[in-house]
């Protein structure tokens, strides 16, 4: 299950939200309002809790667009452990994908720390990922995570993307499914740029020329 953003869905206008100032220019519109992923975030955290409820669970944060959405989801999923009767006992771990090169996937994909997903065999472990688009990157680390011999993998994304370059891959658990835009905002970068964005935005044509590496 997840919240589906139709492809005519029209977002916000940017002065209906706090947007910092030196990003007014390059965005089309709001699209997930920061209040509604910290909603759906909420009520992942709950589903995660109801599945993976008394198992040790080490929670694998992509980087570095994870971030914002894996300490999230983590206070949501402290504060059910603090105030439910079923709890899941938590350590982290993280790694970084690199397959991205301005606006394009470079259907390459490189991993950072890989050599450490050795520590991983046996554990049930929960990858926490911002986006999956064409999915080729999850199955890349999925691929990587089986040589390891982990007990149980399950994958939260915040956002899968509809498009065309899909492999058909889908996440066990889905915040938002999107269309085939270019999203920046809370830690969905463009080349290291919005970051520090709380919606999630559309960036318009002007702002790719911008940034561009």
């Amino acid at each position: 299950l997840s919240v589906i953003i139709p492809d005519d869905e029209k977002g916000y206008e940017l002065d209906l939200f706090c947007v910092p100032k030196h990003y007014e220019e390059d965005l089309d519109r709001v699209i997930i309002p920061h209040g509604l992923i910290m909603d759906r975030t909420e009520r992942l955290a709950r589903d995660i809790v109801r599945d993976m409820g008394g198992h040790h669970i080490v929670a694998l944060c992509v980087l570095k667009g994870g971030y914002k959405f894996f300490a999230d989801l983590l206070d949501y999923i402290k504060a059910l452990n603090q105030n439910c009767d079923k709890s899941v006992p938590l350590t982290v771990d993280f790694i970084r994908l690199k397959s991205y090169c301005n606006d394009q996937s470079t259907n390459r994909v490189k991993v950072i720390g890989g050599d450490e997903l050795s520590t991983l065999t046996g554990k049930n472990v929960l990858i926490v990922e911002d986006i999956v688009e064409t999915g080729r990157t999850m199955e890349t680390l999925l691929s990587l995570l089986s040589e390891c011999n982990p007990k149980m993998v399950k994958v939260v994304s915040l956002l899968v993307k509809r498009t065309p370059r899909s492999s058909g891959y889908r996440p066990d658990y889905m915040g938002f499914e999107v269309p085939d835009w270019f999203l920046v905002g809370y830690a969905l970068d463009y080349n290291e740029y919005f970051r520090d964005l709380s919606h999630i935005c559309i960036l318009n044509e002007k702002a790719k020329v911008k940034y561009k590496l």
